[in-house]
C-alpha cells in the first residue's frame, strides 16, 4: 500500500512542469547505472560513431528514468554476469542490461517493474525447421545458449526430461555461427537476440513457437527501494505517454505482443494501486547440495582436459627440446620460431583461432580444441624446461659415455635423459598446476569446466563467497596430490 501511494505521489511530481529558477541553477544529481556494452545492441553497445558513449534501448530507458527523476545518467561498464554483484556492492545505483526477472533476484534486490516481455525461441537450420519445433524434438542434440540465463536453466530442465545437451556460450554471436556451421543443432535465446542475430547472420530459421516468456527488469540495492519506486513511477508515466513504445520501436523490438503486454501491465498496476510481481518461474535451487553434482562433473572435465593436455605438452615439448639440441639448423630455426610465437601470444587467442578461426577448414569438437590448445601452448614452455635440463647435464659425463662406445641414442637414454628428468620434475609439476588453472579459459569455446560452472552457480545464488570457496577447494584437491607426489620423487632421487 505504501509503495502504491509513493508511486502515485512521484507520478504527480513527474507530471508537473519544469522546476523553478533556484532548482534550475543546481547541477542535476547523478544516477549511476551499470551495464555491459560487450553484450551489444539492442540492450547496450558502444556507439560506432563515438565508442566512448553507449547506446541501446536500455540506455534510452535509463536516460528517460534519470530525466524523470531530475538526474543525469552516468554509465559504468561491468561484465553482464557481475552486474548483480556490483549492485550489491554499491558500485552504482541501478543495473540494466537485459537483466531477467526471477524469484531469487527479487529476494535479494529491489527489482523494478518488468518493463519488457521477451520470448524464448528456438533457432534451427532450414533443413530442420519442419522436424524441430520444440525442445522435445532435440533429444540427444546439442542446443546452444548463454550461460546463467533463463534459457540455460530451461535447457538444464530439458536435459533431464528430453536428454537435450546444453552448450553454454559467453556471447550471443557464436551460438548462431556455430549453428550454421553444424557444431550445434539449435539455439535457445530471447527473441530480441535471435532476431538481431538473423539480421546480422542470415541463414537460420526462428521457430514461431514460444518456449517460455520472461521479463527484463532494472535492479536496485535492497536499501534503495525508495529509488526503485520512484523509477517505477517514471516508467509507468512513460508507458502511458508512449515514450517507452517509441524507444522500443526505434530499436526494432516493438510488436503487437509487446503492446498487449504493456496494456495488461498498466491495467494490473491501476487495479493494484501499485506494481505487482509478475515473476512466474520458481526460484532455482541454490543450496550447495543442489549444485554439488554439477561442480563435481565440471571438476572431472577440468581434470580430464588438464591431464590430456599435459600429456600432449610433455610429449611434444620433449620432441621440440630434442630437435633444438640435436636437429640441423633448419629444424632448430623452425622449432625456435614455434616456441617464441606460442609463448608470445595469449593462450586465449590461440583457443579462439583453433576453434573458430580454423572452422572454415576443420571443425574441431570443443573438447578436442581445448586439449589441443592447452597442450600446444604448454608444449612450448615444457620444451624450454627440458632443453635447459638437458643442457645442464655436465659435458664431461657425455664425453665419457661416448668414449665408452655408447651411441648418441644410448647416451641420451642412459645418461642424459634420466638426469634431465630429475632436474625438470619440479618445474613440470608447477606447469601442470598452472595448466590446471588455465583450463578455466576453455569456457570461451563452450566447454563448461569447473570455473565456468562455478560462475553459473555464483550468478544464480547472487554471491561468490560459497561458490568461490568450493571452487578453490576442488582445485586444491586436484592439484595438491600431484605436488606431494613430485616432492616425494624429488626426495627419493636426490643425490
Amino acid at each position: 500500500m505504501r509503495r502504491g501511494l509513493l508511486l502515485l505521489t512521484v507520478l504527480g511530481i513527474a507530471a508537473c512542469g519544469s522546476p523553478g529558477p533556484a532548482e534550475q541553477s543546481r547541477p542535476p544529481a547523478v544516477l549511476r547505472w551499470g551495464g555491459d556494452a560487450e553484450g551489444g545492441a539492442p540492450f547496450v553497445e558502444a556507439d560506432p560513431g563515438n565508442p566512448a558513449k553507449v547506446r541501446g534501448f536500455d540506455v534510452d530507458l535509463v536516460e528517460a528514468i534519470a530525466n524523470g527523476l531530475g538526474r543525469r545518467a552516468q554509465f559504468t561498464q561491468v561484465a553482464w554476469a557481475s552486474i548483480e554483484q556490483s549492485v550489491a556492492r554499491g558500485d552504482f545505483d541501478v543495473g540494466m542490461s537485459g537483466l531477467e526477472d526471477r524469484a531469487e533476484l527479487r529476494a535479494r534486490f529491489a527489482v523494478s517493474l518488468p518493463y519488457y516481455e521477451f520470448r524464448e525461441v528456438l533457432a534451427v537450420r532450414p533443413a530442420d525447421s519442419l522436424r524441430v519445433r520444440s525442445l522435445a524434438d532435440l533429444a540427444g542434440k546439442r542446443v546452444a545458449t548463454l550461460g546463467s540465463t533463463m534459457a540455460y536453466r530451461l535447457l538444464l530442465e530439458a536435459q533431464q526430461q528430453h536428454r537435450v545437451v546444453p552448450v553454454s556460450y559467453d556471447d550471443d554471436v557464436h551460438p548462431y555461427t556455430d549453428l550454421l556451421e553444424g557444431r550445434v543443432d539449435a539455439v535457445l535465446l530471447d527473441h530480441v537476440i535471435a532476431e538481431r542475430a538473423l539480421r546480422r547472420t542470415p541463414g537460420f530459421i526462428i521457430q514461431p513457437a514460444v518456449v517460455a516468456r520472461g521479463h527484463y527488469v532494472a535492479v536496485f540495492p535492497h536499501e534503495r527501494a525508495a529509488l526503485r519506486d520512484s523509477a517505477d513511477a517514471v516508467l509507468i508515466a512513460r508507458m502511458r505517454d508512449g515514450t517507452l513504445a517509441t524507444i522500443f520501436r526505434s530499436w526494432g523490438v516493438w510488436d503487437d505482443e509487446q503492446a498487449t503486454y504493456q496494456r495488461q501491465l498498466l491495467a494490473r498496476v491501476d487495479s493494484a494501486g501499485g506494481v505487482v510481481d509478475t515473476t512466474s518461474h520458481e526460484a532455482a535451487a541454490t543450496s550447495v547440495l543442489a549444485y554439488a553434482p554439477s561442480l563435481l562433473r565440471a571438476a572431472a572435465i577440468t581434470l580430464g582436459i588438464s591431464v590430456a593436455a599435459m600429456v600432449l605438452a610433455v610429449l611434444l615439448g620433449g620432441a621440440i627440446a630434442a630437435g633444438r639440441i640435436y636437429g640441423n639448423a633448419l629444424a632448430r630455426g623452425l622449432l625456435t620460431t614455434y616456441v617464441e610465437v606460442v609463448r608470445g601470444t595469449p593462450v586465449l587467442l590461440q583457443l579462439f583461432v583453433l576453434y573458430y578461426g580454423l572452422s572454415a577448414f576443420v571443425k574441431l569438437p570443443a573438447l578436442l580444441a581445448a586439449i589441443l590448445g592447452l597442450g600446444l601452448n604448454y608444449a612450448a614452455y615444457e620444451s624450454e624446461i627440458y632443453r635447459s635440463a638437458l643442457q645442464a647435464v655436465p659435458r664431461l659425463q657425455l664425453e665419457a659415455a661416448r668414449t665408452l662406445g655408447l651411441s648418441e641414442w644410448q647416451v641420451f637414454r642412459l645418461v642424459r635423459g634420466p638426469q634431465a628428468f630429475r632436474l625438470a620434475l619440479a618445474p613440470m609439476t608447477n606447469d601442470f598446476v598452472a595448466l590446471l588453472k588455465d583450463s578455466s579459459l576453455v569456457s570461451v569455446i563452450t566447454v563448461v569446466e569447473l570455473t565456468k560452472q562455478t560462475a553459473i552457480y555464483a550468478t544464480n545464488v547472487g554471491s561468490w563467497l560459497v561458490p568461490g570457496l568450493l571452487c578453490a577447494t576442488l582445485y586444491l584437491v586436484l592439484s595438491l596430490p600431484l605436488s606431494r607426489l613430485a616432492r616425494r620423487l624429488e626426495a627419493r632421487w636426490h643425490v
